[in-house]
């Protein structure tokens, strides 16, 4: 365990009392046992139950079989309930280690999306640990991890990777100034680092300093940099996880050292940008090639960590469906819907003249990228579940499960999917001894819900799943039931349902009324 981790379970024993979570959660108490639920663990385990799992303030002591299906449970069998201890009823409810998004912003200003807001769409759908690759400033995300911490307000764990750079008073042109800025932000309390690329011989000091202060480190290896310096570079100067896929293609070049750039592209004409990426993959090496077998084996071998965050680019196949995406009506803020609307300036609000050849073209796209995910998993690969929320369409919470379903896309089994989501984002955090899976010993982060995510991902949306019964009636189903961090047990619906106040209360005030872009 990291200082900063520790530091963070010395805060929450000594600091309970000062929870402050406004009735939408219960706890930490001194026992809390989840009776007879059927257990999905995070190490790709098949589902087990009825279990009775037992907490003791914010550590899972006691995992245990009371009996099976159908049959009824010995009473004198199960772990007995301590004075002042509560119980969950959980027959016929599925339990899972709480999620974790690798891949996260913590709102924007830009998007006028405060903490608050996007805390509690996480927590709503079990996201009990977020990596913020970059936001407002280290001394933003800390104050907020420390409150985190200390259960002071309704919010997932926080570990803070700082963007490269990020407060430096001058640009970084020197191998020796990179060493020490990095030296800077581990002092700061950051847990890592979030690179966007350099020249070769900044990111060599920069992940060198890194690697020797055992932090770890993510890349989203845009454009500008990576002719010079691409995954493989990257991996091997110790980088420890890659974001989206930029940098990927350019390993599996074979024919060429550049990206085929149309000779009137513009980087800063994010349509130019995005447009293009789409037809990257087809430029890369053909999968099971030579070469392509050869980087993905090198990958392998340095232990690398892939993060693809499919979700944050899937408007970009099919617009229509992510932008009208049915939560949007009751939980995306007008300040959101302003910002995803096209514009020049907006990052990720790139449809210019977005259509068909663009659509087609990121379809095959995504077929490649998804076939080397895939294959990198299968050869014992770690893959981790990021959303990147907050652009091009992507809601907070919400894409987190959809990044789960793109993964059963890709050609995971759903148990690979979970595994995904909570041990592989342990792992790579170096904190697979405290959080990832449901075991003893291991910190009470958990999450319950009623229908079964193995059968059907989407009973993870806050929306729930569509279902007709025998009666012929249309019902909804699902959304996560409770969220338990630390022991302490979140009413999940309870703070969707404060969420959609927000959005209410924000469309009233501006009297706003969503249209059709370019409709008056």
């Amino acid at each position: 365990m990291n200082n900063l981790f520790r530091l963070s379970v010395c805060l929450l024993l000594t600091l309970q009392a000062s929870l402050a979570q406004d009735g939408f959660s219960e706890g930490p108490f001194n026992q809390l046992i989840i009776r007879g639920a059927t257990l999905i663990n995070g190490n790709g385990a098949p589902p087990q139950g009825p279990v009775d799992i037992v907490i003791e303030n914010n550590r899972i002591t006691w995992v245990d079989a009371v009996g099976y299906p159908g049959v009824a449970i010995d009473p004198d069998s199960r772990p007995q309930l301590k004075p002042g201890g509560r119980e969950i009823e959980a027959e016929g409810m599925y339990v899972l280690p709480g999620f974790i998004d690798m891949h996260t912003h913590i709102g924007g200003t830009a998007q006028g999306a405060e903490p608050d807001y996007v805390f509690k769409l996480w927590m709503g759908h079990g996201i009990t640990s977020v990596r913020e690759t970059a936001g407002r400033g280290v001394g933003f995300a800390l104050d907020l991890k420390r409150k985190s911490a200390a259960n002071q307000i309704v919010a997932p764990r926080i570990f803070s990777y700082t963007g490269f750079g990020q407060g430096s008073k001058e640009p970084i042109s020197t191998p020796e100034q990179a060493r020490e800025w990095v030296r800077q932000n581990a002092k700061n309390g950051a847990d890592g680092i979030k690179f966007f690329g350099a020249s070769p011989e900044i990111m060599t000091a920069a992940l060198d300093e890194n690697k020797k202060l055992g932090l770890r480190s993510a890349c989203h290896h845009a454009q500008l940099a990576v002719a010079r310096w691409n995954v493989l570079h990257s991996a091997r100067a110790g980088l420890t996880s890659m974001e989206h896929w930029y940098g990927l293609p350019e390993a599996l070049f074979d024919d060429r050292t550049v990206q085929d750039y149309p000779v009137n592209y513009n980087y800063q004409d994010e349509q130019h940008r995005f447009e293009e990426a789409g037809r990257l993959w087809k430029q890369a090496a053909a999968p099971y090639s030579d070469h392509w077998n050869a980087v993905l084996k090198e990958l392998l071998e340095l232990d690398f960590t892939l993060d693809p965050t499919f979700n944050i680019y899937e408007a970009n196949r099919d617009l229509d469906r992510a932008r009208r995406a049915e939560w949007h009506e009751a939980y995306t803020l007008p300040s959101l819907w302003r910002f995803y609307a096209p514009s020049m300036v907006s990052h990720g609000s790139y449809w210019h003249f977005w259509g068909t050849e663009q659509e087609v073209a990121w379809k095959e796209n995504y077929r490649l990228w998804m076939t080397f995910i895939n294959e990198y998993k299968n050869r014992g690969g770690r893959v981790t579940a990021g959303s990147d929320s907050g652009f091009i369409y992507q809601l907070y919470g919400f894409a987190y499960i959809r990044e789960l379903e793109l993964l059963r896309e890709a050609g995971f089994h759903p148990l690979e999917v979970i595994r995904a989501a909570t041990l592989n984002g342990a792992e790579a955090l170096g904190l697979a001894d405290q959080i990832g899976t449901v075991e003893p010993g291991k910190l009470a982060d958990l999450v319950i819900v009623a229908e079964n995510p193995l059968a059907n991902l989407k009973v993870l949306y806050g929306t729930g799943a569509i279902k007709l019964t025998e009666n012929n009636e249309v019902v909804r189903v699902g959304g996560v039931t409770y969220t338990i961090k630390d022991g302490i047990v979140y009413d999940a619906k309870k703070l969707l349902e404060d969420v959609k106040r927000q959005v209410r209360e924000a469309k009233e005030k501006e009297g706003w009324e969503l249209k059709q872009p370019g409709v008056d």
